[in-house]
Parts: structure tokens; C-alpha cells; sequence
């Protein structure tokens, strides 16, 4: 395993643990970490890469619940262990990631004997909730026009002008069906703000973008 900088930042005594006691990770890309059911038997601590968290339907829908990236958390493997419940969604390594594995048992000592590895539990707990409780308000109440105007502004402001993602790939990420996606898409085009090719989406008119997501976030959910 590579060397990493070492998350969460902890104090040497507990780091040296940490480092003794935990089993080195790595896995590559597209590696399921876990599934709907499963046991937790591994807390993460996470030093390369991502993990992407998402829901499956009974009917094959997807959303992307949210990703753990080095010195994060997964709220719902500190859930799991917390309440010795088993896995309600699945997690997939998105890109190679490397880590340390702690069993359910030095995570119980280590949450019982140090602070610091506890306010590091906790916070990232708490603001993991925060984020899907904006994930759920999103999904639940706003158009999904103005998501998917905000989806493609981010990306804009990342530096793609030229997005190359797939209409499925897009409805994982805003939790709803390919055919909305590609529905809602078709009308930007119509209306100039984009234009579609194979698998990528070229930007031409972000400011139009922009009154869409503000105008509908005052109209209300369509």
C-alpha cells in the first residue's frame, strides 16, 4: 500500500493503533465495498480515492446518496456498527481506493477510549445527515428542471463546457428516471441552452440556465 496522509488526523498514540491494529485496504475501481443486507464487518478509514454510497430500487433505479473521500466518513457504516444493523445500501469503490480496515471491535474500543476518534465519528455523522436531508429535500419538493439546470451549471463551473455524461448516468445522480432526464434534456435543446451529442452535452447559453433553476426554485415543484 502506498503512503497516504493519514485520516483522521489523530494523536500519535492512537494513529500508532490505528496503524498496528487495522488491516490494509485496496481495491480497484468498480469493487462493491457492500450491499443492501449485508453485515458490517470493517469500519473505513479512508486514505485514497472514493466511495460512492447510492440506493437501488426494486425497479432498477439508481441515486447516488452521497461519497466518501479520504478524511470522511460513511454515515452508514458508522449507523451499522452503532446499531449492529446490517447495510441498507450499496457502496462502490468509484475510483481505486486504498484505506485501513478497523474491525467492529477496535472501532467500539477506539470510540470508547479516545475523544478525538469520536468527535471524528460524530461530526462526520452529523453533517452526512445534513447532506441527505438536502438530498432528500432536492428530490422530494424541487422541480426537476431547476436540478437538472444546477447539475449542469456545476459542471460548467468546473471547466466543461463540453459535459460527457451519459442521460442514465445523470438520473443516478439526480435520483430519477433516464427518460426524464433525456425529456428535460431535449427541451434545453430546444430552447438553445444546450445542444446533445453521443454521450456529451455542450453548454451553449449557462446564463438561461441559470433563470431556469432560479425561476422554477420560486415557482414551485412541477
Amino acid at each position: 500500500m502506498t503512503t497516504a496522509p493519514f485520516c483522521p488526523p489523530l494523536p500519535e498514540p492512537v494513529r500508532r493503533r490505528v496503524l498496528a491494529e487495522a488491516a490494509p485496504l485496496a481495491v480497484p475501481a468498480g469493487t462493491v465495498l457492500f450491499r443492501p443486507g449485508d453485515a458490517c464487518t470493517l469500519y473505513l478509514v479512508l486514505l485514497r480515492g472514493i466511495v460512492r454510497v447510492q440506493l437501488v430500487s426494486a425497479t432498477g433505479h439508481e441515486i447516488v446518496l452521497y461519497r466518501v473521500e479520504p478524511g470522511e466518513s460513511c454515515v452508514l457504516t458508522t449507523a451499522c456498527l452503532l446499531g449492529h444493523d446490517a447495510y441498507a445500501a450499496e457502496g462502490v469503490a468509484e475510483t481505486a481506493i486504498e484505506g485501513l480496515g478497523l474491525t467492529p471491535s477496535l472501532f467500539d474500543r477506539l470510540i470508547a477510549e479516545s475523544a478525538e476518534f469520536r468527535r471524528f465519528v460524530f461530526a462526520g455523522f452529523g453533517r452526512r445527515l445534513a447532506d441527505l436531508m438536502l438530498l432528500v429535500n432536492e428530490v422530494a419538493f424541487r422541480r426537476i428542471d431547476a436540478r437538472l439546470a444546477d447539475w449542469l451549471l456545476h459542471r460548467y463551473a468546473a471547466g466543461e463546457v463540453a459535459i460527457g455524461s451519459t442521460h442514465q448516468a445523470i438520473a443516478v445522480e439526480l435520483g430519477t428516471a433516464r427518460e426524464v432526464v433525456s425529456r428535460q434534456l431535449k427541451e434545453f435543446e430546444r430552447r438553445g441552452l444546450v445542444a446533445l451529442a453521443r454521450g456529451r452535452i455542450e453548454l451553449h447559453d449557462p446564463a438561461g440556465l441559470r433563470r431556469i433553476a432560479r425561476l422554477a426554485d420560486r415557482s414551485g415543484r412541477a
